[in-house]
């Protein structure tokens, strides 16, 4: 018997719940519209009928540049049905890497959808490149999707892919060079997506409906395994979408999610979001009191709208330990997960009996996991990519000889499996006194300071290591007054000494450097997903690492 591919599921739930709602887009003004099963399905349906008219050849790139909303996963359906390769283009990328994306890929089509940069973002399209607008785009002078459906009839019947069939490749977000293209096929991100849906049920039990707000980049691995992937699959997962970031919270109120997975920055913002309103220390004072504790925790996930919240999960990069037991005081179990786009975000849990702060879980169902000598996570998921496309030196060189993926991770392991990640092998950098250092473990103790947004830990050939620190978002605008500077200065001397009283001699830090200019996605410092870009923020300040050596603070403003 052939297995059921993720098309398959979708024609049952087409069949079997043609009214129940799948997706709810906020489309301005405090309105949204909902697309149930049978909608979404007919709309992808008739734009796969266009896309088969057009001739294109098979498993040709179809790409799509846009944030979250309802039709990214209907655009998706449709190029699977029309026997297409998605190549989802993360939505704040620059024209270069747009290019770069859509040339490397050899995309014949692109969709061009809900965006705040558009006007900065089309020089990056190639000139004669075919585009399609999605009902939220922009204003363009693409043919736009709903005039294309209305006179278009429906692909008929259950078009089918084979299981080896590429269904999408997913451009990783470059944070060392020009982003790879991992290649996933059908048969893996629907093995997936069936564990990834018996997870979630086994931690949320029985409910009406496993409610979901997709926010975070839906270009980017996790949110198309775990969010879109899962929500095909089971079909009863209702979707929300997010509008915008000023809207952000009533997006979340409006979906009330039982499933809630964040970035360790979003899960930082919302406690520093709490702290505004109400002193750390009156908190936790009303927090201890026994029956006084859960009734305020309560009410705090509710403002919040984290309240029905049975299943919250971070991800992406390392979160600080205290963070995850704040948020357990509030009685919301944080947990910590770990994968890679290499292995369709199926990799490490947390589970009830297995989780601690700074652990990032278990190997889930099927995954084989081992240390090299090196320190290095290798690991073989059932997620498992067919490789990098066009490029097959580096897929090579990206396996052991016995087919483990070399993560690029350090990490330990405890007895019963939990692992923790340590930092990445090439993150590892030797000061002047040769030894290495690790500076993801020395960035968490900084990060969980509450006047710190981000940090780097830096000093390659250097006399010592040092730290570029990010003030808090709140502290910000405070920063031109000379006694909240004093403040600042104060505590981050203070914290200097704590986190250097927990680092052997070579790792400690000579200094502590405070960035005035917050790291983003926009001026190029953090990546889509987040994540800082180590290379670019060392190479904008290397002309000014030796006078801060020479100077006698240990507490400096760049």
């Amino acid at each position: 018997m052939t297995q059921k591919l993720i098309l398959d599921y979708v024609y049952d739930h087409e069949a079997q719940r043609p009214n129940q709602v799948f997706l709810t887009q906020p489309i301005g003004g405090g309105q949204v519209r909902d697309y149930t099963w049978a909608q979404t399905v007919d709309e992808a349906r008739r734009m796969a009928a266009h896309l088969q008219s057009l001739e294109l050849e098979p498993g040709a790139r179809i790409a799509i540049l846009s944030k979250n909303c309802a039709h990214f996963f209907i655009a998706e359906l449709a190029i699977w049905m029309a026997g297409g390769t998605t190549v989802a283009i993360f939505p704040t990328e620059t024209a270069d890497t747009i290019g770069y994306v859509l040339e490397h890929s050899g995309a014949s089509l692109l969709f061009v959808g809900k965006l705040d940069t558009w006007e900065a973002q089309r020089p990056g399209v190639p000139t004669g490149l075919p585009c399609i607008a999605l009902p939220l785009a922009p204003k363009t002078d693409c043919p736009r999707w709903d005039d294309i459906i209305a006179r278009t009839p429906p692909l008929p019947g259950r078009p089918q892919r084979a299981g080896d069939d590429l269904a999408m490749i997913i451009y990783t977000s470059g944070s060392t060079g020009r982003p790879k293209g991992v290649m996933h096929n059908f048969e893996r991100i629907t093995r997936v997506a069936e564990e990834i849906n018996r997870d979630i049920h086994a931690r949320i039990g029985p409910v009406p409906e496993n409610r979901v707000l997709s926010y975070l980049p839906l270009a980017h691995v996790f949110e198309r395994a775990w969010v879109e992937a899962a929500a095909l699959v089971d079909g009863n997962t209702h979707v929300y979408f997010a509008e915008s970031l000023d809207t952000f919270l009533q997006d979340l109120q409006r979906a009330r999610p039982t499933t809630f997975i964040s970035v360790p920055r979003l899960w930082l913002k919302f406690q520093q979001g709490v702290f505004a309103k109400m002193p750390p220390k009156k908190l936790e004072r009303l927090l201890s009191i026994p029956i006084l504790g859960k009734i305020v925790g309560r009410k705090v996930l509710k403002g919040l709208g984290l309240d029905h919240v049975l299943l919250a999960g971070s991800g992406s990069a390392p979160i600080p330990a205290d963070l995850i037991q704040w948020y357990r005081r509030l009685g919301l179990n944080l947990v910590e997960g770990y994968a890679m786009t290499e292995d369709f975000a199926y990799s490490h849990n947390s589970t009830a009996e297995a989780n601690a702060p700074g652990y990032v879980g278990v190997p889930m169902p099927g995954v084989e996991v081992r240390i090299s000598d090196e320190g290095e996570i290798l690991i073989k998921s059932p997620g498992q990519m067919v490789g990098y496309y066009r490029a097959p030196e580096l897929t090579a060189e990206a396996f052991t000889e016995d087919g483990f993926f070399r993560t690029g991770d350090r990490g330990e392991r405890l007895p019963n499996g939990l692992l923790k990640i340590t930092g990445r092998v090439k993150e590892l950098f030797k000061t002047a006194k040769g030894k290495y250092v690790a500076p993801a473990p020395i960035e968490n103790l900084l990060n969980a300071h509450p006047m710190v947004e981000l940090s780097m830990v830096s000093g390659v050939g250097q006399p010592a290591a040092f730290a570029l620190v990010v003030p808090a978002e709140s502290l910000r605008p405070k920063l031109d007054d000379p006694a909240v500077r004093r403040e600042v200065e104060q505590a981050m001397e203070q914290l200097l000494q704590d986190v250097n009283a927990k680092l052997a001699d070579y790792e400690q830090l000579r200094m502590i450097v405070i960035v005035r200019e917050p790291w983003s996605i926009e001026n190029g410092t953090l990546t889509p997903t987040m994540k800082i870009r180590r290379n670019r923020i060392e190479e904008a300040v290397k002309d000014r690492i030796e006078p801060w050596f020479d100077a006698p603070k240990r507490v400096i403003w760049a």
